[in-house]
């Protein structure tokens, strides 16, 4: 048979379209074209592909060669129809049987010794394959990978020639088995929030934003904790579902960053550098990768040092914080990459960091404290539901015999039990509640409605602040086990956005104060 028809997936974003390749032998001088808008590795996988079936002991037909990339319109790039364009080419020569290749799937890299090398974005494929109802051959450095996918056998190969040996049937491959989840004690131990000294207002805070989902800004000096206080927080929420785990996994297998099998199902914490660009943030590039934000997708992104920042990089955070996704548009194409997070960030409360610190230390005036407060936008602001301020520890409660705090795993089963409640009254977090599901199920009591509006008025606080109170003390109800936000539960939430208008204004008068 002269044509033969191989299956694959290319890669677009998180996902992986269908690709035909079909490769024709026909008379002629010798040649190999390949067609349907490859761009330049896949050009190159001519020479790859040729070395590797001769290094394999089969013959190259010394024959026309058309291989078709279909759709025509989608681009293809990388290694990855290495693989299949080989198998089709022995299948159209009649060298392996072309009926095998009907119910599978291939994609791989190929070396020119024939050994198969591993290329990104296989989960997405495998996921795709498993909808598509057929079986998965790769190489072997993916199976694993592959394997994490219910309802799809994967296929490992280490050279052409063992995956020609599997279709031929003269020797089957062993579906993949996924490896065993690394557990998160080990992860949790080494980053206990029974480390953290004193703070119990910051502690508080950490709790309501696990449970909450919610964004969180910590001020102070520097050595107060802060980064400490947001190491913790992975530790705090609950075990990522599968669904949530294979979406985060997803995004990691297309970055070209590395993946590892065996912590798919532990939740992200990114810590991107200060000095990082908007396209290392948000994500893009020619060809369109995830940014920091796609990669801590159900999981903690943690910003420090937050007015160092760009400010044209923060700003690109405001959209995704609202609508948790982010869309990429280039000329040749559109990629859009989940990006539902959790925002912690941490600054200094003026630029040498000491402001209404009781030493007194800090010389900087008012107007500096204003500039610096200054590269950070309002509406930035406006979006992060809990604002706190962090004091320095008094020296007691440095030493080694001070009291611990609560273990992460004490405040962990508060922290789900309140997520329960939420799930069971809306379907999401309270964080994630639109407009009307906030006026449904944050309700205030008339006297309470009065409060929020006279905080509204004293603060100057947006309509989205508002809204952000609102859902912040429903949070804190939850975890109190109330069906009613309280004026308790109000007047706290309340209290986490008194740094909404102007975060510097009580350290800049507390700093001229202590300098006399």
């Amino acid at each position: 048979m002269s044509l033969a028809l191989v299956h694959s997936r290319a890669r677009s974003g998180v996902h992986a379209p269908a690709v035909r390749v079909e490769v024709h032998l026909s008379g002629g001088l010798p040649q190999f074209s390949i067609v349907g808008l490859p761009e330049a590795a896949v050009r190159e996988s001519r020479d790859r592909v040729r070395a590797a079936i001769q290094c394999a002991q089969f013959e190259f037909p010394q024959r026309r060669i058309t291989v078709n990339l279909a759709p025509a319109d989608l681009p293809k790039d990388g290694g990855r129809f290495d693989l299949p364009i080989a198998l089709g080419i022995l299948a159209a020569g009649g060298l392996i049987p072309a009926a095998a290749l009907a119910g599978i799937e291939c994609l791989g890299e190929l070396a020119l010794t024939g050994e198969l090398r591993a290329v990104d974005g296989v989960l997405p494929a495998a996921l795709a394959a498993a909808r598509a109802g057929r079986a998965l051959l790769l190489p072997q450095d993916n199976a694993g990978e592959a394997a994490l996918v219910n309802g799809v056998q994967a296929f490992g190969a280490r050279t052409l020639l063992e995956a020609c040996a599997h279709l031929t049937g003269t020797r089957p491959l062993t579906a993949a088995i996924p490896a065993p989840p690394a557990g998160d004690d080990d992860r949790i131990a080494a980053a206990d929030l029974a480390d953290v000294r004193g703070q119990a207002a910051a502690r508080r805070a950490l709790e309501i934003a696990a449970a909450g989902g919610h964004h969180l800004l910590l001020v102070g000096p520097p050595g107060c904790g802060k980064t400490l206080l947001a190491s913790r927080l992975p530790g705090l929420l609950p075990p990522a579902s599968e669904e949530e785990a294979l979406e985060a996994a997803a995004i990691a297998s297309v970055s070209g960053r590395g993946f590892d099998p065996a912590r798919w199902r532990q939740r992200p914490f990114r810590n991107p550098h200060h000095s990082a660009s908007a396209v290392a943030l948000v994500g893009g590039g020619s060809e369109p990768r995830p940014g920091e934000i796609s990669l801590a997708h159900h999981g903690v992104l943690f910003l420090d040092e937050l007015p160092e920042w760009d400010r044209r990089t923060l700003e690109s955070l405001r959209e995704p914080l609202e609508s948790g996704v982010v869309t990429i548009s280039r000329a040749a194409r559109q990629a859009e990459f989940p990006a539902r997070f959790q925002l912690v960030a941490a600054m200094n409360p003026c630029p040498c960091g000491w402001a209404g610190d009781p030493s007194g230390r800090c010389r900087c005036t008012p107007e500096q404290v204003q500039r610096y407060r200054g590269k950070l936008s309002g509406p930035l602001l406006d979006r992060i539901d809990i604002h706190l301020e962090v004091p320095r520890l008094a020296r007691g409660e440095l030493r080694p015999d001070a009291p611990r705090g609560e273990a992460s795993a004490t405040v962990r089963v508060r922290v789900v039990a309140a997520r329960e409640r939420q799930l069971a009254r809306a379907g999401k977090l309270n964080a994630r509640l639109g407009q009307r599901e906030t006026e449904v199920h944050c309700r205030l009591t008339p006297a309470d409605q009065g409060l929020l509006e006279r905080a509204m008025e004293s603060l100057r606080l947006s309509a989205r602040a508002t809204h952000r109170i609102l859902r912040v003390a429903r949070t804190i109800a939850d975890l109190a086990g109330s069906e009613a936000i309280r004026t308790a539960h109000l007047t706290e939430a309340i209290g986490y956005r008194r740094l909404d208008r102007d975060p510097m204004a009580g350290t800049a008068q507390r700093a001229a104060l202590a300098a006399g």
